[in-house]
């Protein structure tokens, strides 16, 4: 269906393709431009971040490693790219982040793409400008986890099919589109498991036992398809099995079945978990998303006049998608927030087509109920201090709050912006001030996370104890592992009395591992310039054991000692002598064991 059909009821102009281009120049400078400004914060940030700096110091791409540890949670995809991105750019914040934001961009264009391609370019621009300012697909594309990355690959076979099963597509464009469905389906299968053979694979089924469309099958183009995906999944998977006979039943029967269907993992909720999160995320397209669905619905049961019965129901198979994977991981016992970002794309094209379809003029309370909650939430941000812990001070969450009033108000003017315009007949003016607002409203609120991340990173905490590092130095980390820190330090630490989710890796390599303080006293008494980080709680068992212990640098959640009877240096002896005296009683400056 084109823009021409009968059902257009809009007539305003849309933007010329100079001003579309400036407003896509853009939103690609903003959304890649501030991937440094933030510190990484664990833990998936920071562990994102290491395994790719560890494949690129040790040269090993095949066997993933955090911290020395063997670590097989999950595939290789994003670990590549990143690799790939400090072997071009070298090792740093944004490098580390550049997947992520390049796959938030690609759901972005591919997903205005298909919908120019299905339903005319209105539906496209609006599709496209609905996922780049909704609050979830605008903040994860700018934190540095798996979950942007397998949502752009399953976008991407999710769109290639629908563009490959679309009315009038020539028999070369089929199947060029749906070899690249099987290809992103391989690449899913790389980035975070068998879901990316799982939601394809289920969705076609559910919607073919809807439509009993069975011929639809035929136009796969299942053997070169099939071939296509292995030659990209397949050859990583022998590989990292060859090496690893342990491989096997931890990646495939323990991380894609058993943490789905038992409670292991301790990531309990009840059914309704994702709703509040799927709200919240569609935002600020919340007033359009039930009737977008609702007319989605209706209007895939019983489908327009001039489609053939043979023809693939676009709008079904997208509520099909969504559903399934919401259902999906509902039934999971291990449930976290960032799993429905797959939904995202499908549910911005369903909202770009009603968005374009919808009456003229039907819109307007849609944008009043933005602008109302976002007055609302100006309100709310007043009270954000209330938050604040010994840990994270209400000043920061106050701090915070001021620049999260910057969101609520460009929300706010963008609401009315587009309540006006949509009065006035301009629709496409109408969703793009919106668009426009909130996505620099968000882009402020997600930089202005600083204030409180900074508090959780250790990158601080590296920053000061600077002069004491020395190179192939004893490291040690007791009683936690903070995944920024290896990051920071570029180098890995050595772990003391803690497992997590090293468990499966010191099983694995205990060599590599200090099990109990009593050993860590051991080492600590017989190394060279050691240094060790811990949370601040464990401070006092450490003295207990009479060791020689000088404090370095302290913060709410951290110490760092070193040794005081050891000379690191220079600059060491400097910093020494600025180190406040609270953080080590006379007394126990130079205890001796």
């Amino acid at each position: 269906m084109t823009e021409s059909s009968s059902e257009e009821t809009l007539r305003d102009p849309l933007p010329s393709r100079r001003a579309l281009l400036a407003l896509g120049a853009l939103l690609a400078v903003l959304w890649l431009g501030v991937l440094g400004l933030r510190d990484l914060v664990p833990t998936d940030e920071g562990r994102y971040a290491e395994i790719p700096r560890e494949m690129v110091t040790t040269g090993d791409w095949v066997t993933p490693r955090l911290d020395g540890f063997k670590y097989f949670e999950k595939p290789p995809l994003q670990y590549w790219a990143t690799a790939a991105s400090y072997e071009v750019f070298g090792i740093g914040q944004w490098q580390a982040r550049l997947w992520t934001g390049l796959s938030g961009l690609f759901g972005i264009a591919f997903t205005a793409l298909a919908g120019c391609l299905l339903w005319g370019r209105r539906a496209g621009l609006y599709a496209g400008a609905v996922l780049a300012s909704c609050v979830y697909w605008l903040a994860m594309g700018h934190i540095n986890t798996l979950d942007m990355g397998v949502s752009a690959c399953l976008g991407g076979s999710l769109l290639s099919f629908l563009l490959a099963q679309r009315d009038g597509v020539s028999r070369a464009a089929e199947r060029g589109w749906m070899l690249g469905c099987w290809g992103f389906m391989g690449l899913s299968l790389l980035s975070k498991g068998l879901i990316g053979l799982a939601f394809p694979g289920m969705t076609l089924v559910l919607y073919t036992l809807w439509s009993r469309q069975w011929g639809l099958w035929r136009r796969l183009h299942i053997l070169p398809g099939l071939a296509l995906l292995l030659a990209v999944a397949l050859p990583w998977h022998v590989m990292v099995q060859l090496r690893n006979p342990e491989f096997f039943h931890f990646y495939f029967i323990y991380q894609q079945f058993d943490r789905f269907a038992t409670p292991d993992l301790s990531r309990p909720g009840p059914w309704y978990y994702f709703l509040p999160i799927l709200l919240l995320g569609i935002m600020p397209w919340l007033g359009a998303l039930v009737p977008a669905l609702w007319r989605s619905g209706r209007r895939s049961l019983l489908p327009p006049a001039d489609e053939s019965p043979g023809s693939l129901r676009a709008r079904r198979v997208l509520v099909v998608w969504a559903g399934f994977i919401f259902v999906f991981f509902s039934a999971s016992h291990s449930k976290l927030p960032s799993y429905v970002l797959p939904m995202f794309p499908a549910l911005a094209l369903l909202l770009g087509e009603y968005l374009a379809r919808a009456r003229s003029r039907a819109l307007g309370w849609q944008f009043a109920l933005w602008a109302l909650l976002s007055l609302a939430a100006g309100i709310g941000f007043t009270q954000l201090w209330r938050a604040g812990t010994s840990v994270t001070p209400a000043a920061l969450y106050q701090r915070f709050g001021w620049w999260l009033e910057i969101t609520a108000a460009l929300g706010l003017v963008g609401a009315l912006a587009a309540w006006r315009w949509e009065r006035r007949g301009r629709r496409s003016l109408a969703v793009l001030a919106l668009a426009l607002s909130m996505f620099v409203g968000l882009t402020v609120a997600t930089q202005a996370f600083q204030i409180l991340g900074r508090t959780a990173s250790t990158r601080d905490v590296v920053t000061a104890i600077r002069p004491w590092l020395h190179e192939d130095q004893p490291f040690y980390t007791v009683a936690t592992y903070d995944q920024t820190l290896p990051f920071y330090l570029r180098r890995k630490v050595t772990v003391v009395q803690y497992r997590g989710e090293l468990d499966f890796g010191i099983d694995q390599q205990p060599a590599l591992w200090v099990p109990t303080l009593g050993d860590f006293a051991a080492r600590w008494r017989a190394a060279k310039l050691p240094l060790a980080f811990m949370p601040s709680g464990e401070l006092p068992a450490l003295r207990a054991l009479g060791l020689p212990l000088l404090v370095i640098d302290s913060t709410p959640r951290y110490v760092v000692v070193a040794r005081p009877d050891q000379d690191y240096g220079a600059a060491a002896r400097r910093a020494r002598a600025r180190l406040p005296a609270a953080w080590n009683p006379p007394s126990l400056q130079e205890k001796q064991p």
